[in-house]
């Protein structure tokens, strides 16, 4: 059985994402760097989110039992692994300052944990709603 999540932490999951996602795009906004660098890191951001996303359903799918090919749980891996390390090569490679790429790695870090969170609390929540609504055919119990 699953426990609904806490509105604090749905909440808080929430307000890191909206945080982490926004950060980084207002910081690729005001950045002085080329549009094409900027697409390149705003891709990045988006295919991290996704793919952690999936990666998130993907393992949550196997830990209960709904079937998820070999292929699928495998590119979910690899699309996140991929993600991470193409935002480090390119703030490795980048001419901004130190504080800069930190703070691009750390919006970048948080938005993706705060993206599994949200998923998480989304599943937990349809869970416990479906557990929770008595079936037509059920007896009621009391």
């Amino acid at each position: 059985m699953t426990q609904k999540p806490s509105p604090a932490f749905i909440a808080a999951s929430w307000v890191a994402l909206f945080t982490g996602a926004i950060a980084y795009n207002v910081g690729l906004w005001n950045a002085e760097m080329e549009l094409n660098e900027k697409g390149y890191y705003f891709t990045v951001l988006m295919f991290g989110l996704f793919s952690a996303v999936s990666l998130q359903k993907a393992v949550r799918d196997q830990i209960e039992g709904v079937p998820v090919t070999g292929i699928y749980y495998g590119i979910a891996w690899f699309c996140t692994i991929l993600s991470v390390l193409l935002l480090v090569i390119g703030l490795w490679n980048a001419t901004l300052l130190r504080s800069e790429k930190g703070f691009y790695g750390m919006s970048f870090t948080l938005s993706l944990f705060a993206a599994v969170a949200v998923q998480k609390n989304i599943r937990d929540g349809q869970a416990s709603r479906r557990h929770h609504t008595k079936m037509p055919d059920e007896p009621a119990t009391f």
